[in-house]
């Protein structure tokens, strides 16, 4: 697993509508994508099933120890940060928030390595309060990874993109459904 690709996708407040519209016309994609939403605990498992509806991959909350699989939709559960081992196996740890929330797409994307020559590590930030995900960007940048934000005009709050490109790391803007493709010419071409 350690040579294929792996997606990291922060979010925070319209999340779940800008989800759907990234995953709605999605194909399944040759990476491993990884979902951290800032949610409480209990509201997780009802987003997670109602994105599962829409996307043509399977979508489901992320369990401690397990591997990725290509294909698959991995949703951070509220009150853990989620981290990736040797960029494959997920690891779910309790502990303080991050940015005032757990889990925090820092901890996810800063858990990332450079990855080996054929894989691809992908960061992107959506729509969101606060900042996020800017550092998580900033790091997968330096490892050599492609960087995404969503644009001011189709965030509900212009939060979170906006403090990621202004680390002058981000590669692509654009609204959720642009993404969706970019992310497709990236890993499917």
């Amino acid at each position: 697993m350690g040579n294929s690709n792996i997606v990291v996708i922060g979010v925070s407040t319209g999340g779940p509508i800008a989800l759907k519209k990234l995953f709605a016309e999605l194909p399944p994609l040759d990476a491993a994508i990884v979902i951290v939403l800032h949610i409480p605990p209990g509201m997780d498992y009802k987003i997670a099933k109602g994105l599962d509806a829409v996307s043509s991959m399977p979508v489901a909350l992320a369990e401690d120890g397990e591997y990725l699989q290509k294909g698959r939709v991995y949703f951070a559960p509220g009150g853990f940060h989620l981290k990736l081992d040797g960029n494959s196996r997920i690891v779910l740890e309790e502990g303080p928030r991050v940015n005032f929330v757990q889990p925090s797409a820092d901890v996810a994307m800063k858990s990332l390595l450079r990855p080996l020559k054929k894989g691809r590590v992908i960061g992107v930030v959506l729509t969101g309060m606060g900042r996020d995900g800017a550092e998580g960007i900033r790091h997968i940048k330096e490892i050599g990874g492609f960087t995404i934000a969503q644009d001011e005009e189709s965030s509900a709050i212009y939060g979170m993109p906006k403090a990621a490109f202004e680390t002058g790391a981000v590669d692509f803007m654009s609204a959720p459904q642009k993404i969706g493709k970019k992310l497709v010419e990236l890993l499917n071409g």
